[in-house]
Formats: structure tokens, sequence, C-alpha cells
């Protein structure tokens, strides 16, 4: 995976579009709106945020530029939703994408608590398992 370093708003953007794929698969790709309300969940996230909706575009941009995110318009509507593109661009596996996004929406964590959270996205059976996706 080449290296490539995300501010922290467009780490908030690609944790929570990486997130919503896999728990609230009949609502993404995400409106803005959407995007929003996950960026800025008080539950779930550390450091809780407070983002405007012109910030969030501006990261989304950003994050267009660097290939990670797109947006598309579903057939009659006129709202753009975003998606993401985390998973093509450094051909990732589902557990290694459940991974990263909870380092993005909550920073640094000991094993056990980052396997618990990311369970709900990509079950890891053992604390082996999640050690050998972070090792992958």
């Amino acid at each position: 995976m080449p290296a490539l370093e995300l501010d922290a708003l467009e780490a908030r953007i690609l944790g929570v579009l990486i997130e919503k794929e896999t728990t609230t698969p009949d609502q993404y790709p995400l409106s803005l709106n959407a995007l929003s309300s996950g960026c800025n969940q008080k539950s779930n996230r550390d450091p809780v945020l407070e983002l405007s909706d012109s910030e969030i575009v501006a990261g989304i941009e950003r994050l267009r530029r660097k290939s990670l995110v797109g947006a598309s318009h579903a057939s009659g509507s006129r709202t753009e939703r975003y998606k993401h593109a985390a998973g093509a661009v450094w051909q990732l596996t589902p557990g290694e994408l459940a991974v990263i996004a909870e380092l993005l929406l909550r920073g640094a964590q000991m094993p056990g608590e980052l396997r618990s959270r990311a369970d709900r996205m990509s079950r890891f059976e053992t604390l082996e398992a999640l050690a050998a996706t972070l090792e992958g």
C-alpha cells in the first residue's frame, strides 16, 4: 500500500464512509447530510467533532484528488452521494478495511478493543486473527 497522509478531517470522512458501507448498506453511498451526521456522531468517535458541511465538502474534495472518494447520483435524484475507494486503491480485504475504519474513527486502541469494535464490520475470531490482519 503506498504511503499517504490524511489530515484529521480526511481521516474522519474516510473512516465514516468505510464504516457506513458495511453497517448501513441500504443508505450507502452517503448523501452530504448522512456523511455530516456520521462525521459529527457523538458515539464511536474519538475525538467528537462538530464539522460544518462546508468543511466536509472541502475534505471530500481533497480525498477525491487522492482518488479515495468518488461521487454518484442515484437515478432520478439530484443529490450527490459519496463513496470511498480505499479497498480498491489499496487492495484491502474487508477485515483490513474494518481495522482501518476503526483506527481512523477512534485512533490508537488496544488489540482487544480494536477486535471488539471492528467486529461489527468484519469478524475476527481471535486476537491472533486480528494480529495477522494488522501485520498483513
